[in-house]
């Protein structure tokens, strides 16, 4: 078997702990906490560094916080009990003092004070209260907090600390008991438990649960200090039979090997990383009041107060023995394995005796083992050791470096902190929803509202016409009853006048037939008739005016209805402006809900953006000045005031792509607010500028949604920030075949068709020329009018344009001339089949330099095939492929001008006929 071999299954006491001694482990004592401290120095330290009551500290401040350190002594084993039988332990122990004594021989010794003596009796729940559950309490509460095991190899240590106690419940180690205490303590709905389990070989840290992962970074926070780990493999944990399963498979992955002091020898540093994170609940009701309306709190207030969590960390040290090599019998790579181990632990105590003795340097970076436990000794963790150590006196002088080790390990304070954060991400959450529900609560009663409206609009115009109808009909029938009995009153008249008239003819026919006489004795009684007939027709005159007075009154009747019916419309139409000024103020509302949703948008973006910064505060005390600024945050929302973009600070955009997710933010690309979608593209265009982005910008539908942009927008903005998007893009060549299949060259040309814009002239331009690059894309990229499209940009003038359109014509030429010689392509130049010779030959000498240098190129390259060598004599090619081969600033392309002329039959040939020396 090979000296560095893999463990397999679970971790195994040595040999030299033999199992009748096992029994003594689980021997039940009294609890640490129930015993009271010997000296005032312990009680001290115990009080520092025992469970307190953290809540009480605010976020940010420090408390001190001395290591404890706690020693174990190991039982004699079986070998020691043969081989040392004459002779006593170099080893007292004084548990009720707290102390141990070291014997130099029988009548001299040495006396050593800790904060816990552990005999070889004390059980492994002893044990664990008296060095770890302070330790795990304080982390449940929200610090950091560090246990780890010190001492030679075979004394114990992985026994104390890794011991699975599948077997016999009473032999589980410090780490199954924490994780038990941990996840009885916390909620599975709020909080969570995740681990990691890593080991520190020959100096390079590997992950145990994935072994494959073999070299993981160690990174530091240059603000904090604080040290992690980002490649190491994270597991969120819900029960013990899993956590028991990944120590397991950790175990099995870990590196040991047979010595002389111990036949499972771990050859290697176990770190356990249990990260805890809770939700502190409780703590706005006992923080001051934010702006209120009546008395009350507004729930947008409210929704806007992120939730407070505390983010913990515990890890659990199991160190490699430090071993003698003349003891230890290592040779080979066993050997090796000894010196780094001993190694890291020299730097270890290196760092203790430096910050015992405060020094004002301290070695963290000699090795990577103190570069892990930075936080644990002179941090801000709370942090137990205990030291492991055997009874035989062969092994005298390392249990006594072991004792001075621990000695050491007192001295040092730690500055225990308390980590409190905002949790943005479960406010954005929550505002999303809220923001969902505003929506759907607004659109139901806009819906509600129009219903409304509509029925009230059909009730009042069927009131309307109903009025009207019954109106015409009365006016109707009161004319048509006037107008018979007006006729009626006629014909009475006529026939009455006729009656008379007849009368007073026979009258005068009888007075003819009498006497004159008789007529002379009656004109008396004539005279008297008429009077009668005359009186008679006054009185029918008489109610003739009476009639007419009657029918004018119901003239008079009919008109006031008329009236009345007249201020019933005008009511009505007054009721119909009433509803619209109701419209009118329902869509002004409208239009303020929209705003507000608009404005929680812009938060939700600037609170992700300002995460970092409020994590900042909190570390240095700032919670005050957070508050103000969620203050000022309430009262813009509650006033619907948009922020101006200038006032707003900028973050950077690899933190808005961490904290917002590239999802959301391509998801507002389809948005219908023309701002919104603007900054949307200019975030992806900045996000495609970083090739690590490109990939994943294309795998999430960036690209599509950017081609989208160009077809359907008219906004000259977004056509200029989509094209720079689309050209940074087209700087990969798996994305430069994307674009030429989705139909990009198209869609490029017709913006560039439309555009007026220099700078979108030069987007457009730069990502034609990207894909100018491309060997496989030369006869596609023509066909679909790439480079007429190309040429045509020169219209602008401007020379970042044209600059652009250079590079896209030297990058063309250099594919055709590479295709041309390996013979994948055969005829004339397609650039001089689209009539771009005369427009290089005109820049070929001009003033700018990026113009001039890609034109250069470009001429060099159509040169290098005699194809193109008559076309180019007949533009006036040659005598710039002279010029460059004399006065080309740059001396590679100067050379390659003469190397052309040179070899050129044709080019020769011309310059004979001209006389031209060359």
């Amino acid at each position: 078997m090979a000296s560095g071999s893999y463990r397999n299954g679970g971790p195994k006491l040595s040999a030299k702990l033999d199992r009748q001694h096992s029994a003594m482990y689980s021997t039940p004592k009294a609890s640490a906490k129930s015993r009271p401290p010997a000296t005032p120095a312990a009680a001290s330290g115990l009080r520092r560094s025992g469970a307190g009551s953290p809540a009480s500290i605010p976020a940010g401040n420090k408390v001190p916080g001395r290591v404890r350190v706690a020693v174990r002594l190991r039982p004699r084993n079986a070998e020691e009990l043969v081989a040392d039988a004459d002779f006593a332990d170099c080893v007292e122990l004084q548990p009720e003092l707290k102390r141990l004594k070291l014997r130099k021989n029988n009548w001299d010794s040495e006396t050593y004070e800790f904060d816990e003596v552990l005999t070889e009796f004390a059980s492994q729940k002893r044990v664990y209260e008296v060095v770890a559950k302070p330790v795990v309490e304080s982390v449940l509460e929200g610090y950091n907090g560090t246990v780890m095991a010190y001492g030679q190899t075979g004394t114990g240590k992985t026994f104390t600390l890794g011991m699975l106690g599948e077997e016999d419940s009473a032999a589980r180690g410090i780490m199954v008991r924490a994780m038990e205490d941990i996840l009885a303590d916390i909620s599975a709905d709020t909080d969570s438990v995740s681990v990691s389990y890593l080991q520190l070989y020959m100096e390079t840290v590997q992950d145990l649960l994935v072994p494959g992962n073999d070299n993981i970074a160690i990174v530091e926070d240059p603000k904090t200090g604080d040290v992690s780990l980002p490649g190491a493999t994270i597991v969120e944990i819900r029960d013990q039979r899993s956590f028991v399963e990944l120590l397991r498979l950790g175990e099995a992955h870990r590196f040991a090997a047979n010595t002389k002091l111990n036949t499972e020898s771990s050859r290697s540093h176990a770190i356990l990383m249990v990260h805890v994170k809770r939700s502190v609940k409780g703590r706005h009701d006992a923080e001051p009041g934010l702006p209120t309306e009546n008395g009350n709190a507004s729930r947008l207030v409210s929704s806007l107060r992120p939730p407070i969590v505390r983010k913990s960390k515990l890890v659990v040290v199991d160190l490699a023995g430090s071993e003698r090599i003349d003891k230890s019998g290592s040779e080979g790579h066993t050997l090796e394995e000894a010196k780094s181990i001993n190694l890291s632990l020299s730097a270890l105590g290196k760092c203790i005796n430096a910050l015992a003795e405060n020094s004002p340097h301290v070695p963290f970076r000699d090795s990577k083992l103190t570069r892990l436990l930075r936080d644990s000794f002179g941090g801000t963790a709370r942090t137990s050791l205990v030291v492991t150590i055997g009874p035989s006196p062969r092994h005298r002088g390392e249990t006594a470096s072991t004792i001075m080790f621990g000695q050491r390990a007192m001295k040092v304070e730690n500055m225990v902190k308390l980590k409190e954060e905002f949790d943005y991400k479960s406010l954005c959450r929550r505002l999303d929803i809220e923001i969902d529900k505003l929506i759907a609560a607004n659109e139901r009663q806009q819906k509600d509202f129009e219903d409304q409206v509509e029925r009230i609009r059909a009730e009042a115009e069927s009131r309307i016409a109903e009025a009207e109808r019954n109106y015409m009909n009365s006016l109707e029938n009161e004319r048509l009853k006037y107008q018979k009995d007006y006729m009626e009153s006629i014909k009475t008249l006529e026939k009455k006048w006729r009656i008379n008239q007849q009368t007073s003819s026979n009258d005068k026919t009888t007075v003819e037939h009498d006497q004159c006489l008789e007529k002379t004795c009656n004109i008396e009684g004539s005279t008297a008739s008429k009077s009668e007939e005359i009186a008679g027709v006054r009185q029918l005159l008489q109610n003739e005016k009476l009639l007419q007075e009657a029918t004018e009154g119901e003239v008079n009747d009919l008109k006031s209805q008329v009236l009345h019916w007249k201020n019933l419309e005008a009511a009505a139409s007054a009721e119909i402006i009433k509803l619209r000024k109701m419209l009118d103020n329902e869509a002004n509302q409208r239009q303020k809900l929209e705003e507000e949703i608009t404005i929680l948008k812009g938060q939700l973006v600037q609170l992700s953006v300002e995460a970092n910064e409020t994590r900042s505060h909190l570390d240095r005390g700032g919670s005050g000045k957070i508050l103000t600024g969620l203050d000022s945050l309430v009262s813009q929302a509650r006033n619907s005031q948009i922020r101006e973009s200038g006032n707003v600070p900028k973050a950077s955009i690899a933190k808005l792509f961490e904290q917002v997710g590239l999802q959301k933010i391509l998801s507002l690309l389809e948005s219908e607010d023309a701002d919104i979608r603007v900054h949307a593209v200019k975030v992806v265009a900045n996000l495609a500028a970083e090739e690590a982005n490109q990939e994943k910008i294309v795998e999430a539908g960036g690209l599509t949604s950017l081609l989208m942009l160009l077809r359907s927008s008219e906004d000259e903005t977004v056509h200029r920030v989509a094209a720079g998007a689309i050209a940074n893009l087209a700087m990969n060549e798996t994305n430069q075949e994307l674009i030429m299949d989705q139909g990009g060259i198209s869609l490029l040309s017709m913006t560039a068709a439309d555009a007026e814009d220099p700078q979108t002239l030069r987007m457009v331009a730069g990502a034609v020329a990207n894909l100018c690059g491309n060997d496989k894309l030369q006869t596609r990229l023509r066909a679909e009018g790439g480079i007429k499209a190309l040429l045509g940009m020169v219209r602008c003038g401007h020379p970042d344009v044209l600059a652009q359109v250079a590079r896209g014509v030297a990058n063309f030429a250099k594919c055709e001339s590479r295709a041309s010689t390996q013979g994948n392509k055969v005829g004339k130049s397609l650039l001089i089949e689209d009539g771009a010779l005369p427009w290089i030959v005109k820049n070929a000498n001009n003033e700018a330099a990026p113009i001039r240098r890609h034109i250069e190129l470009a001429l060099c390259h159509l040169a290098q095939h005699e194809v193109n060598a008559k076309d180019m004599i007949s533009e006036g090619a040659l005598w710039e492929l002279v010029r460059i081969s004399r006065d080309c600033s740059r001396e590679d392309i100067r050379t390659l001008a003469r190397r052309i002329l040179t070899s050129s039959a044709t080019f020769q040939s011309e310059l004979r006929r001209l006389r031209i020396e060359y």
